[in-house]
């Protein structure tokens, strides 16, 4: 059955009418071509998903777009402002935090929320903060690093 669904993506109003089993994350890179929100494992285990649903990071593999109803939705393309990158955004690409690349927006967009919520988190709070993100590549070393440098630039 479909299903109407109104919300607001990266500032702008959106409503699109999908198969009512469509996940979050379909509907942000299948009807919204909006692909830097990656679909990684589709059980809610990697991260490559996440974004920020009324100001929380969520995995958009875990829910469906129904759920999203009325919802304000930011994916990592509405973390630039005015074609500057995102301080965080900024971090990863001078700290080299990251390889592939696949795993990198889902990192980016809890790392936005784990500083939203620890502005003055230690680097093990910032490890465990990154929990639920898998990376194959990097070994997080320069993923923390990243994040540490956004920390020291923002709370300057």
């Amino acid at each position: 059955m479909a299903v109407s669904i109104s919300l607001t993506v990266n500032g702008k109003a959106v409503t699109r009418t999908v198969d009512e089993r469509t996940l979050l994350v379909q509907l942000i890179r299948e009807h919204l071509q909006l692909t830097g929100t990656h679909q990684g494992c589709d059980t809610a285990q990697c991260g490559a998903c996440t974004v920020h649903l009324n100001g929380r990071a969520v995995k958009s593999c875990s829910m469906l777009a129904a759920q999203a109803q009325g919802a304000e939705v930011t994916t990592i393309e509405g973390l630039s402002q005015d074609g500057a990158l995102h301080p965080m955004q900024a971090a990863f690409k001078s700290c080299h935090g990251l390889q592939c690349g696949f795993c990198t927006t889902g990192m980016v967009m809890s790392a936005v929320q784990l500083l939203a919520d620890k502005p003055k988190a230690s680097e093990q709070e910032i490890r465990e903060g990154l929990e639920g993100n898998i990376c194959r590549c990097t070994g997080y070393h320069n993923i923390v690093k990243a994040i540490q440098h956004c920390q020291a630039a923002t709370t300057a």
